[in-house]
């Protein structure tokens, strides 16, 4: 009852299983269900074929590795975004701890 009506937090050990969570197994669980999608559906799998055949033609190679920079960069900041939010989450738990045991 204390953890529904907040007088308890939740454990340091599970925002670590959270970060992991959402930092592994979310992007790849991602890319796997996108495949099985365009997989199954074949209007999706045309729609895709059709934009990824269009757009490398229209561009380049320098383009295209300047593209692909642009998605490798993004996705590391969002990695670093999300190491930083659950870091400070845990230093928040952390001071949160240290005070109610300081003496007044």
């Amino acid at each position: 009852m204390d953890f529904i009506t907040f007088k308890t937090f939740i454990s340091t050990e599970a925002l670590i299983a959270f970060y992991y969570f959402g930092a592994i197994i979310m992007p790849v669980g991602l890319w796997f269900l996108l495949a099985r999608l365009v997989r199954k559906y074949s209007l999706l799998n045309a729609a895709y074929a059709s934009g990824k055949e269009k757009a490398w033609k229209l561009l380049n190679k320098k383009q295209r590795a300047g593209l692909l920079a642009f998605f490798v960069v993004s996705f590391l900041f969002m990695e670093l975004f999300w190491r930083m939010l659950f870091e400070f989450l845990i230093a928040y738990m952390q001071m949160r701890d240290a005070l109610l045991q300081a003496p007044l």
